[in-house]
């Protein structure tokens, strides 16, 4: 009696987490990256007021396709998921959820975003929402367990949803566009190297080969660190330079610009976990902070 009530109690408490469960799956800390940088790219390739409603329209459904990427790559890495200790608790290599049930739910998610962005948008953003999901799945997440370079490939989709906010707003794909797609390429690196070096252990037990894996001294990880942040200052001053922004965005990007290169410098002076994770915290404040000002600086002149 006693095995049956509590077999009954943990089948209630599994059912009652299945929205927290799914919820994983989507990978909320991503999402919220997609929401930043689309809204950032539809106030800033808007002309004229606001429309806060077609905004808000994109981002739902750029959001939605994120959200099933997310949760199909979930799907495909489960058995890597579940020889790395931070990811062994997640819904489908603990057993929480059956693999069919995160495969059909991203899907569904993909299918309801790209139909959504279809019918709110245009058919350019919706187009970009597609080859991020595309390339994000079928190239970056098999090239992983395979190459070094994957991180650089990644990088590519991860850049996208600003584009996708602009296409929204204009319709086509100018070059202040493709400026804000540089800045988030090379702002990525210096972030996701930080998390990899100080998981490195936990990638290299599942066969994953992010840099920190096979680069044990840390030479051409905070290496990289140092060029793209570097690269990201000049980068970030383009808006004003391009007439995006004004000198009011020039100096302040270029004043957290060098902030940030001073953190992964004293990151790349020790190579510690504790400094590493000081700088993927650095680079989590550094980009809204440069987004917001750019849009601030947009809307206030």
């Amino acid at each position: 009696m006693r095995d049956s009530m509590q077999t009954t109690g943990a089948a209630i408490s599994t059912e009652v987490n299945r929205p927290a469960l799914y919820l994983a799956l989507t990978k909320p800390d991503v999402s919220f990256l997609v929401v930043m940088t689309t809204v950032a790219g539809y106030a800033l390739g808007s002309r004229g007021p606001l429309d806060w409603l077609r905004m808000a329209h994109t981002v739902f459904g750029t959001t939605l396709i994120a959200a099933g990427t997310s949760a199909l790559n979930h799907y495909f890495e489960r058995d890597t998921d579940a020889l790395m200790r931070r990811t062994a608790s997640r819904p489908l290599p603990s057993g929480q959820l059956k693999p069919r049930e995160a495969f059909l739910f991203g899907l569904s998610l993909i299918a309801v975003g790209v139909l959504y962005l279809a019918l709110a948008t245009n058919a350019l953003a919706t187009l970009l929402g597609i080859l991020t999901s595309i390339t994000y799945l079928g190239i970056y997440t098999p090239l992983k367990r395979k190459t070094t370079l994957a991180t650089m490939i990644g990088a590519f989709p991860g850049a996208v949803p600003p584009l996708i906010g602009w296409a929204a707003a204009r319709g086509t794909i100018s070059l202040d566009a493709w400026v804000l797609f540089a800045m988030l390429f090379l702002w990525q690196f210096p972030h996701f190297d930080a998390i990899a070096w100080m998981y490195r252990e936990d990638y290299g037990r599942a066969g994953i080969l992010m840099l920190p894996v096979v680069d044990r001294l840390g030479k051409r990880t905070f290496r990289e660190i140092l060029v793209t942040a570097a690269l990201l200052v000049p980068v970030s001053l383009l808006p004003a330079v391009t007439g995006l922004a004004g000198a009011r965005y020039f100096f302040g990007a270029l004043v957290i610009g060098i902030m940030l290169v001073e953190v992964c410098l004293w990151a790349a002076a020790s190579k510690s976990n504790i400094r590493a994770k000081w700088l993927m915290h650095a680079t989590v404040r550094h980009l809204p902070v440069l987004l917001g000002l750019l849009i601030y600086d947009k809307f206030a002149r």
